[in-house]
């Protein structure tokens, strides 16, 4: 015989079932609000957007009321700072946009009668190394806004919390030009990007490691409007060919490496094979020509002994217009 379900019996299992799982609910709310901090309502979210949505702490700024008392008076304290700054720009009197032409130390650094009166009070006057990354910024960029420097807001080192006391120094500086924290502008940009500044001394020809290049010749570190903050074009290839005119195009046959860029088979920064290749040929075209036309086995036994491409230029020796090509037959980059 077969048993018929009683429809009424379900609906009250699943009533049953319903009211258990309202009432777990309700009881674990009820032990969040319990365990929840004073003063912290249920409806604002968990302690940790709370938290998020805290406003920051104020910025560190020069009190309030603070009057100015004179370079003079700064340098009773200060004078080794002294040294540094008067044998640059900013010491000089005569320049109508130098802070020695305008309120000296206090220029930079804000009125400084409340520091005067007690130095251990925080804030009393603006030190740049102890204020947000921001805020020192801002006070260099009250003069110091225009050619190189007009596109630091939002720049890759703005975004990373950088200022310009993280690179230049106004009393003790190390460098001739730039009063740059270290001797050479290499050793500035060493200090964060060693990974590139190690491909220098790679034995391939480089001009950065010969003193004819430096670092500033094709990044812009203050901020640019391309990619890897380069000082010309809008790309990798325009920046190469701003030299490199030779291999600028465009050609009647283009080889596609070149239109996506220089840096698809040369390293910029350094490399231990000829012309800064990021690796040797026909390693390097074979990265994109395999089974083409040639074997791709170079190195079977067979092949070693007649192939002409694991000599020389290898694949260069023949499509020796690899950049691209404009004779009516180019098409294979033979010429």
């Amino acid at each position: 015989m077969h048993r018929h379900r009683n429809p009424s019996r379900a609906l009250f299992g699943a009533g049953a079932l319903t009211l258990l799982w309202i009432a777990a609910v309700v009881f674990r709310t009820g032990a969040v609000v319990d365990a929840a901090p004073a003063g912290w309502p249920p409806s604002e979210g968990p302690p940790a957007i709370a938290a998020q949505q805290t406003p920051a702490a104020p910025a560190q700024q020069p009190q309030a009321g603070a009057t100015f008392v004179g370079e003079e008076t700064c340098l009773g304290c200060h004078d080794d700072q002294k040294k540094g700054y008067t044998t640059t720009m900013h010491g000089r009197r005569d320049h109508p946009r130098s802070p020695a032409a305008k309120q000296g130390c206090e220029s930079c650094h804000g009125p400084g009668s409340r520091h005067v009166d007690d130095p251990s009070v925080a804030g009393s006057i603006l030190a740049f190394t102890k204020v947000p990354p921001k805020e020192a910024s801002e006070a260099c960029l009250t003069c110091h806004a225009r050619n190189n420097h007009a596109l630091w807001d939002g720049s890759i080192h703005d975004a990373r919390n950088l200022t310009c006391v993280s690179c230049h120094s106004v009393h003790d500086f190390k460098s001739e030009r730039a009063q740059l924290r270290t001797a050479t502008e290499r050793e500035t940009c060493a200090t964060c990007h060693r990974d590139k500044i190690a491909k220098l001394d790679r034995s391939g020809h480089m001009p950065v490691r010969e003193g004819k290049m430096e670092c500033s010749t094709c990044h812009n570190p203050h901020g640019s409007t391309s990619v890897r903050n380069l000082r010309i074009g809008d790309s990798i290839g325009e920046l190469c060919t701003s030299c490199h005119a030779d291999k600028r195009g465009p050609y009647l046959w283009e080889h596609a490496p070149t239109r996506d860029g220089c840096t698809t088979c040369h390293d910029p920064h350094g490399s231990s094979n000829d012309r800064m290749l990021i690796t040797k040929p026909p390693i390097l075209c074979q990265r994109c020509h395999v089974m083409v036309r040639h074997p791709s086995t170079i190195y079977d036994r067979a092949l070693i002994a007649t192939s002409a491409r694991v000599y020389a230029r290898s694949c260069v020796t023949c499509h020796s217009a690899i950049h691209g090509s404009n004779h009516p037959s180019g098409q294979r980059f033979l010429r």
